[in-house]
């Protein structure tokens, strides 16, 4: 008998681009603004979102590939595009994917909103009281601020601000030289609402009458350019490339060379140009050469050219009936008082938003206060501007203990929120390392040292306490983030983390880890030898499993083995929020994978990693995607969950999420995402809903 034969397959068939899945999972972020099981001022703010990663998605990986494709370079990724290839396909889906998103605002939205008495006013529908109230506004609170910039030899084209808000306007009659000059650019200061609300006691105006910006300044724009007729006001809105540029290797101080960096990010490349529909072909065609970009890289707009500016409404607008229902996250009884003592009696698990994140905050302010605690150490990627970690850290400095914090100052879009916590922290005389060269610091991580009671001949010992994290230290992210953090005195896994602090401070080589696995070191060698491992349990006929979740997945060797674990028969169960080059059943290839993403109220962040293992199943949690940059170019940890009680509690959690069909979405070979369901059953509670219910 013949042995089969092998299956080929072309790089296109194994692997989805992972900017097309990443625009794919925007789409999914758009669905729930259509959404109307969702409150209606929450799919507004889902609108919002997509807006907003749209912006983020042509700031840094448009902006990449156009490097790399005005380089000259047509090397092809895991998948056999080219960048050029990867630049048209990203053109087409994103311009359909901006003009679903007016379609949504303009037509979807805004009349569901009008009918709850939320309205945006266009100029034909202000009365005349309303009017001359924003005549007034205009002369006495934009117009002293708007600086219209005339376009002559002496005055050439602007340089325009990342994302700012701009009108280029058409011009008749002379200007006050005697010259025609026909053309004007006017910029919107950042310090300028693009929204106004209309008072309410003025004639006509309901309850939550807005006016946008740009309708105003339309309106009046004349006033701006006395003696002249402005006959024509198209808004626009540029995108430049956003992502800092810091060779490490050179730089002596690293702060420095990035506070440097970070003053030129709003003025790079242009990469995007967004200009209104009604704007002329020629205006536009102007606007795109200044920028220096193709049509491709036009998009012309129905309606506010940034539509993240709207995320102001649901604060704006007391109506609690429009958004979602307010909840109050779990403190578990266990962590209420000592925590040392709890904790050294047995591992606890934190599952944010349900359960608060109060108790880190506790856990390093009793540390703060403790005298039994001798040393704090800590990593921080994300923590927001006005941290209480930052000020527990503070307070343990100014009470004598070593404070130890490595800061990764690399944290994109945080930068600067970074450099002024390092200062700080400095400042009442923590060390602060800033990472590693190279690597970016991503593991979450917080260890404690304290001197306690012990049967030693000394009478005292030294024992270590540890928090451990999927998700940043960041109080505000904890209640709108999926993550988990775990409590331990374990003394084998904080060894292991004393390890890696010790790697991160003085940059010696770590001895053997116990427990952790770590990446660019180990992570990705022990992830593939347990899925090894269920491969061979597979071929001997043993049951084999794997549950993978995590925010995106898209590094190739990990899918390939993936793959082969398939083909041998092994269960494989993908949990991927966001982009995922996964191409689930595929015959011969992929049959036994199944790729979902659950997109709800919370965003979806936590990192866990399942195997069967022939029954004595295996369980981390982990800092790390399987991406590139999370398995060789940062310093990442994956922690084991050794206490069977919390080990069963998370597996419950991922098989919830495998049996959602209320707000779970199936990835089909194709790179198309449809909504999961049962056609003869009506969809289930949401998997976020029942965690909620379950907390309260």
């Amino acid at each position: 008998m013949d042995a089969p034969t092998k299956l080929e397959f072309q790089a296109t068939d194994l692997f989805i681009n992972r900017d097309l899945s990443l625009l794919e999972f925007n789409q999914r972020v758009l669905e729930q603004a259509k959404d109307e099981s969702q409150p209606l001022l929450e799919r507004l703010k889902f609108l919002c979102i997509s807006s907003s990663n749209l912006d983020e998605f042509f700031e840094i990986r448009v902006a990449g590939l156009m490097q790399i494709a005005e380089a000259g370079s047509a090397q092809r990724g895991p998948d056999g595009i080219s960048p050029q290839e990867a630049l048209t396909a990203i053109s087409t889906r994103a311009h359909a994917l901006v003009e679903e998103q007016y379609h949504v605002f303009s037509d979807v939205l805004v009349p569901a909103l009008e009918k709850e008495r939320i309205r945006f006013l266009r100029r034909s529908e202000w009365t005349p009281e309303q009017e001359a109230w924003l005549r007034q506004y205009f002369s006495t609170e934009l117009l002293p601020v708007l600086s219209p910039i005339g376009l002559d030899p002496a005055h050439p084209f602007p340089r325009i601000l990342n994302k700012s808000l701009n009108f280029i306007v058409t011009l008749s009659g002379k200007d006050a030289f005697g010259r025609n000059i026909g053309f004007a650019v006017v910029q919107a200061p950042r310090a300028l609402p693009r929204l106004i609300q209309l008072p309410r006691e003025l004639k006509g105006s309901g309850p939550y009458d807005f006016v946008f910006l740009s309708s105003v300044i339309h309106a009046y724009v004349d006033d701006a350019f006395p003696g002249m007729d402005a006959t024509g006001c198209y808004q626009f809105r540029v995108t430049r490339n956003s992502d800092l540029f810091v060779d490490e290797e050179e730089a002596k101080d690293l702060a420095e060379a990035l506070e440097d960096e970070l003053s030129q990010r709003q003025w790079g490349d242009t990469v995007r140009l967004e200009v209104a529909d009604n704007c002329p072909e020629s205006l536009w065609n102007y606007l795109m050469q200044e920028m220096q970009l193709t049509p491709a890289d036009v998009y012309q707009v129905n309606g506010p050219v940034n539509l993240m500016r709207l995320m102001a409404i649901p604060d704006l607008v007391e109506r609690a009936d429009l958004k979602y229902l307010p909840f109050v996250p779990r403190i578990p009884k266990t962590l209420t008082t000592d925590i040392f003592t709890t904790v050294r009696e047995r591992d606890q698990l934190l599952h944010h938003p349900y359960d608060s994140f109060a108790p880190v905050l506790e856990f390093l302010r009793q540390a703060a206060r403790d005298p039994k605690v001798l040393a704090i150490k800590q990593t921080l990627y994300r923590t927001g501007a006005k941290s209480p970690v930052v000020e527990a850290l503070m307070e343990a400095a100014r009470n004598g203990k070593e404070v130890t914090v490595v800061v990764e100052l690399r944290a994109r879009f945080d930068e600067a929120d970074n450099l002024d916590l390092a200062q700080k922290l400095e400042e009442v005389g923590a060390h602060i390392v800033y990472g590693v060269v190279g690597y970016k610091t991503h593991a979450k991580m917080c260890l404690i040292v304290r001197r306690e009671e012990s049967t030693t001949a000394t009478g005292s010992a030294l024992r270590y306490y540890a928090h451990l994290g999927t998700g940043n230290y960041h109080p505000r992210t904890a209640r709108q983030y999926t993550d988990y953090g775990l409590f331990t005195s374990d003394q084998d896994l904080c060894r292991d983390v004393h390890a890696v602090f010790l790697q991160l401070t003085s940059l010696g080589r770590v001895s053997k880890l116990h427990s952790l696995l770590q990446s660019p070191f180990t992570l990705f060698k022990e992830m593939q030898d347990r899925i090894d491992r269920e491969i061979a349990n597979a071929r001997a006929g043993k049951p084999a499993r794997i549950i993978a979740k995590m925010n995106s997945l898209v590094e190739a060797e990990m899918i390939k083995k993936l793959y082969e674990a398939s083909q041998a028969g092994v269960k494989v169960q993908l949990i991927v929020r966001a982009m995922c080059s996964v191409r689930p059943g595929v015959p011969g290839l992929s049959d036994n994978i199944s790729v979902r993403s659950v997109v709800g109220r919370f965003l979806e962040h936590h990192r866990a990693f399942y195997f069967h293992n022939d029954g004595k199943l295996e369980l981390f949690l982990s800092s790390a995607d399987w991406m590139e940059r999370n398995l060789y170019k940062r310093v990442e940890i994956a922690f084991p969950i050794k206490d069977k009680k919390l080990r069963a509690r998370i597996v419950d959690h991922l098989e919830a999420y495998l049996a959602d069909t209320a707000q779970s979405w199936s990835l089909q070979s194709d790179g198309r995402y449809v909504r999961t369901a049962i056609p003869s059953e009506p969809p289930g509670k949401p998997v976020q809903i029942q965690f909620l219910e379950e907390n309260q």
